[in-house]
C-alpha cells in the first residue's frame, strides 16, 4: 500500500471513529431522557435529584414503586410548569417576587453550608468533656412513663381544675370528662431526661409517681399522668453519636452566626427608614432569617408537645 491509500486509509478510518464517537454520544444523551413532554424532557439526573429527597425504601420493589410513583409527579409538574408559563404567570409580579425571594434564600443557604463545611469537626475530647458535664443526659438518665389526655383549651374549666387537684388517677379524669360531653384524645408517651427541656425535668424530678399535672399549650391542654420514673443510664461509648452530633450542629449555629457578625461589621449598612432602624449592637446578634444548614439540636427541639408546653406547667 502507497503512501497516499494509507493517508485515504487513515482518513476514512478517523471519519468511522468519530462517526461512532458521535453516535455513542447522541445515544447516551437520549437514555438520560426519560419522558418528553411537550418537547420539554424529564432526565434521569432530575429523578435521581428528587429520589435524594426521599426516605430510603429497604426493597428493591418499594424503591421500583417510589421511582415510578416521583416520575409521575415530575410529569404532573412540568405539565403545570407548561401550563403556568402558557399563562405568563411567570411574568406576574407576585411570582417574579416569589422566584426571587427562593433564589436568594438558596443562595444564601448554600454560602452559609460552604462555611459550615469548613468547620473543625468535634473532637474525642469535647464529647468525653461534654459526657462528664451532663450526667443528667447520660450516666443518670431518667426515663418517664406518662398518660396524656388532650383537650381543647376552651374546655379547661375551674370545675375541671379542681377534679383534677382531687382525682388519684387519670382515668378518673376521663371518667369526668365523658360525664361532661368533652372531647379528648389519649395517649401514652414516654421521655427521658435527654428529650426534655431542662424546666420541665426539674418538675417532674420532683413529682412522686401518679401524680396528675397540666400543661397548656395555646389552643390546646394536656392533662397528664406521671405513671412510672426509671433509672435509664447510658454508658459512654453508646453517647458519642448523640454527643458528637450535638456538638456539631451546636459548632454549625455558632459558626453560622459569627459569620453573619462578620459580614455586618464589613458591610456598609444603612437603616433608610428610622423605624425600620435598630441599634448596631442589636443587629448583630439578631435572629437571621436565612435558615442555617445544621441547626442545634438541644433538648428542646427533641421534645414533643408536652416540652413545648413547659410555659404552662401548674
Amino acid at each position: 500500500m502507497n503512501k497516499s491509500n494509507m493517508a485515504r486509509s487513515a482518513l476514512v478510518l478517523m471519519m468511522v471513529l468519530n462517526l461512532s464517537a458521535c453516535g455513542g454520544d447522541k445515544k447516551k444523551e437520549a437514555s438520560q431522557s426519560l419522558v418528553r413532554i411537550d418537547g420539554q424532557e424529564i432526565t434521569v439526573l432530575q429523578l435521581n435529584e428528587e429520589l435524594g429527597r426521599t426516605p430510603p425504601q429497604a426493597t428493591p420493589e418499594a424503591q421500583a414503586a417510589t421511582r415510578k410513583q416521583v416520575l409521575e409527579a415530575l410529569v404532573d409538574r412540568q405539565l403545570l410548569l407548561n401550563e403556568a408559563a402558557s399563562s405568563k404567570l411567570d411574568r406576574d409580579p407576585k411570582v417574579m417576587q416569589a422566584i426571587e425571594r427562593a433564589k436568594a434564600q438558596i443562595l444564601a443557604q448554600a454560602y452559609l453550608q460552604a462555611q459550615v463545611a469548613k468547620m473543625v469537626q468535634p473532637t474525642r475530647a469535647e464529647i468525653d468533656d461534654y459526657f462528664v458535664k451532663h450526667p443528667e443526659f447520660f450516666t443518670q438518665r431518667k426515663s418517664f412513663d406518662m398518660q396524656q389526655l388532650v383537650i381543647a383549651t376552651k374546655d379547661f374549666s375551674d370545675p375541671l381544675r379542681t377534679m383534677i387537684d382531687n382525682a388519684k388517677s387519670l382515668d378518673e379524669v376521663a371518667a369526668w370528662l365523658d360525664g361532661k360531653s368533652v372531647q379528648y384524645a389519649r395517649n401514652q408517651v414516654a421521655r427521658t431526661t435527654a428529650d426534655l427541656p431542662p424546666q420541665l425535668v426539674s418538675k417532674l424530678q420532683g413529682m412522686k409517681k401518679g401524680q396528675l399535672f397540666v400543661i397548656k399549650e395555646n389552643d390546646r391542654s394536656l392533662l397528664v399522668g406521671l405513671n412510672d420514673i426509671k433509672e435509664s443510664p447510658v454508658t459512654a461509648e453508646a453517647a458519642v453519636p448523640q454527643i458528637e452530633q450535638y456538638l456539631r450542629n451546636q459548632k454549625s449555629q455558632e459558626t453560622a452566626k459569627a459569620e453573619l457578625v462578620r459580614l455586618r461589621s464589613l458591610a456598609k449598612l444603612e437603616y433608610l427608614n428610622k423605624v425600620d432602624g435598630v441599634k448596631d449592637e442589636v443587629a448583630a446578634v439578631a435572629p437571621s432569617a436565612v435558615p442555617v444548614a445544621s441547626t442545634a439540636t438541644d433538648s428542646a427541639s427533641k421534645a414533643d408537645n408536652m416540652a413545648r408546653g413547659v410555659a404552662g406547667l401548674k
